[in-house]
């Protein structure tokens, strides 16, 4: 057994008295930065709340998939549309499976991406495949109809584009335009593609026909309800054709 003297006794209690003290200034300074940070928002018109923080998450995991364009690059089309095909049907199957709430679905699908998806994908009453299908479906269909160049351009700009749009539009987006689509977060959107496209100049030309080309995936990706086709396959297809029939 462990024995205290009276002096060891009161210091114990002046360490427990003066941590009680700090975690009180802390708990303070904590409500107050974030009264602070809350009312900067406030002014500069950006949205902190959950939903902003879900869709971070949402594309961040869209964004991962940024090595879809880079195997593009690198390997035959006919390699790259079988590993595409191979994770489409791995996907597709484990989605299912946790449609189906089996457990070992659940473990690995549900609780990795549960949080990161949309209302309409987590509908029980029918299946509902996840935004990660619709991607992989497109660069099937971009490696097979188009140039690796063009297939490179339309993919990354449906990744990149798509998650600045959706994140400025949530975060600052005050003036709708249709929809819940705001005017902020297609200014993104199309400034980002143009910039993408630039990015890819070495490999194919920037000319009108680009800006044709992101002009277009505005339009597929504001309409998406009047198209009836998910944005993550038309904003890719529309870009790829312009570029490939235009260009």
């Amino acid at each position: 057994m462990f024995h205290f003297d009276v002096n060891e006794l009161r210091a114990i209690q002046k360490v427990r008295k003066l941590h009680q003290k700090q975690m009180e200034e802390i708990h303070r300074l904590h409500l107050k930065h974030r009264k602070a940070l809350l009312d900067l928002s406030q002014k500069l018109g950006i949205n902190l709340d959950k939903s902003l923080k879900r869709e971070f998450y949402r594309k961040l995991i869209h964004l991962s998939s940024l090595w879809i364009p880079g195997l593009i690059y690198f390997v035959h089309p006919l390699h790259a549309v079988a590993i595409f095909s191979v994770i489409f049907v791995g996907d597709l199957f484990l989605e299912y499976a946790n449609y189906r709430k089996w457990k070992w679905a659940r473990k690995s699908f549900g609780v990795l991406f549960f949080k990161t998806l949309r209302k309409k994908e987590t509908k029980r009453s029918q299946f509902q495949p996840s935004g990660s299908l619709y991607v992989l479906l497109a660069a099937i269909v971009c490696t097979l109809l188009f140039s690796k160049p063009i297939a490179m351009i339309a993919l990354t700009v449906m990744l990149i584009s798509d998650t600045l749009a959706a994140l400025i539009g949530k975060a600052m987006g005050t003036r709708k335009i249709y929809r819940n689509k705001s005017l902020e977060g297609t200014d993104a959107f199309f400034v980002s593609a143009l910039i993408v496209n630039m990015l890819y100049n070495p490999l194919y030309p920037f000319t009108y026909v680009s800006v044709l080309a992101c002009m277009a995936a505005v339009v597929a990706e504001v309409f998406e309800d009047k198209i009836k086709i998910d944005d993550n396959i038309s904003i890719p297809i529309f870009v790829g054709l312009i570029l490939t029939f235009l260009g």
